[in-house]
């Protein structure tokens, strides 16, 4: 099954026939293996769990930047304006005068801003319509300015003291402390000791703070999200502090147990809920805790977490809780 996007990509595949192509942006499927009359297909994508998915497929890198030169670059729209004018921008800056770019996204992703963010560099026109989606031709005329150094935001915050922040846009709370993660950090009032996972570290805030007070604790953080990665390792090292930063989807590549999993995990793909990491997330986080070991996740309250929890754990606990965010405990 492919997505909406790519099917109104199929009504249109003499654009891909003996060209190399280049897909980015929010992939989600395995279009791009299906492209048989085209030159070579490469991918790239900020997102670790399509780069695993799809890696036996096509020619796919999990990165920030792009080093691939092609004939046609096609790219899915995210509902993640910052993270998308970072990307095209990023894009074009590399690419020649000339380039010629497909962008695809669903109306309700915002795609309909294709045409202002670009006709500052170029030609771009509205080809179809359908499935409720846009699909937009561009041609590159005058190179964007692209400074990576320009992009990151920092930010520190009075629950977090003796920590900067720091982080590149797309990136979960960028700029600021959210309320859920705040809720989180006020649990955490006992001294940590042993191995501590920050799953889905987003710019790295649980885990630096637990690092700051627990100097001796051994620390593991992962996201799925390459620019999130990069932001952690930053505000780890700006902070004089070590951990391993991991890419991994959910526990793919995660090893070892842990006295602490501690989240506040993603529960939204693309412009939809979606319930499959934060699921497994406690499916299968009992797999790698040592006994006696804590899961403590915040969520949003209307999501239901004491059902999952109890189903796996049989009992949980509630440790804080406002009117929108929840932080529960569970032990091994």
């Amino acid at each position: 099954m492919i997505s909406v996007e790519s099917q109104v990509l199929q009504r249109h595949l003499a654009f891909f026939e003996d060209k190399s192509v280049l897909f980015a942006g929010c992939l989600t499927d395995a279009f791009p293996a299906q492209l048989k009359k085209s030159r070579s297909v490469k991918a790239i994508s900020c997102y670790y769990d399509y780069v695993r998915n799809m890696k036996s497929a096509v020619e796919t890198e999990f990165c920030i930047e792009n080093r691939h030169d092609a004939d046609l670059i096609v790219y899915y729209w995210s509902k993640n304006k910052q993270e998308v004018v970072f990307q095209l921008m990023q894009l074009l800056a590399q690419a020649p005068l000339g380039q010629e770019l497909l962008l695809i996204g669903e109306n309700r992703s915002g795609v309909r801003s294709a045409e202002k963010i670009l006709q500052p560099f170029g030609d771009i026109h509205k080809i179809d319509s359908a499935r409720r989606c846009g699909l937009y031709r561009f041609q590159l005329r005058q190179k964007p300015h692209f400074d990576l150094s320009a992009y990151w935001k920092s930010y520190r915050h009075p629950q977090l003291p003796e920590l900067t922040v720091y982080s590149l846009p797309g990136v979960f709370s960028a700029g600021e402390l959210d309320q859920g993660t705040a809720l989180l950090l006020s649990t955490l009032t006992d001294k940590i000791q042993g191995r501590v996972l920050d799953l889905g570290c987003g710019a790295g805030v649980i885990g630096s703070y637990l690092k700051r007070q627990n100097p001796s604790l051994e620390l593991v953080m992962s996201d799925i999200h390459a620019m999130a990665l990069a932001s952690a390792e930053r505000t780890l090292a700006e902070n004089r502090l070590a951990a391993d930063v991991v890419a991994s989807d959910v526990f793919s590549d995660i090893s070892g147990k842990f006295n602490l999993i501690i989240s506040n995990p993603p529960f939204h793909d693309g412009i939809d809920t979606a319930y499959r990491a934060v699921q497994e997330l406690v499916r299968q986080s009992k797999w790698f805790l040592r006994q006696g070991g804590e899961l403590r996740i915040v969520a949003n309250a209307f999501l239901p977490y004491a059902q999952w929890l109890d189903g796996e754990f049989g009992s949980h606990r509630v440790l804080a809780k406002t009117n929108k965010f929840k932080v529960y405990a569970v032990s091994a």
